[in-house]
């Protein structure tokens, strides 16, 4: 089981849109498996994410996960959230629940950067893959305002997607 992080910035190094939408949601191209997603998911079998990642997924018109096994780190349930889900507060503890749960696929790291930097700081963080988006949205979150700056970031390979996006594949060397 890997640990992969995927997640999309615009060119001007912003993971959300001044609102907090994820910033492909303004490109045109965006759609279901756009941005090399349906690729990366093809080996995933689970998703973790944040609570604030997480709840707006409870009122989409289609569950964003319906391949997954899901798992939340948050400090209470949601209202509406499906019995299928994992919620835990401790990332140590639901990590365990996520390697109990394993049945050799991937783990797709869904962000915020915090939740990211939770379980890098954990050094369980394998990959880190960025998709940069021909966008400037001016402010919004930051990838870096959450990361270690002393982050080692191995190049393993990078690609250019439909659009004009680019992706950018690391490997995170294990600390521990």
């Amino acid at each position: 089981m890997r640990i992969l992080a995927r997640l999309c910035m615009t060119a001007d190094g912003y993971v959300t849109t001044p609102d907090g939408w994820p910033p492909q949601i303004i490109d045109p191209t965006h759609g279901p498996g756009s941005h090399g997603v349906a690729e990366f998911l093809r080996t995933c079998e689970a998703a973790l994410m944040g609570r604030t990642t997480f709840e707006p997924a409870l009122a989409a018109d289609r569950w964003p996960w319906p391949d997954l096994r899901v798992f939340v780190l948050g400090s209470r349930r949601p209202e509406g959230t499906p019995e299928h889900v994992t919620v835990d507060d401790d990332p140590v503890r639901l990590l365990e629940r996520i390697r109990a749960a394993d049945r050799g696929g991937d783990v797709h790291l869904i962000g915020g950067p915090r939740t990211i930097e939770t379980y890098r700081a954990l050094g369980v963080l394998d990959r880190l893959e960025l998709v940069i988006l021909p966008y400037l949205v001016g402010s919004g979150m930051r990838l870096t305002d959450s990361f270690d700056p002393a982050t080692d970031l191995e190049f393993e390979s990078s690609r250019p997607l439909p659009g004009g996006s680019v992706e950018i594949v690391y490997r995170v060397p294990s600390k521990h």
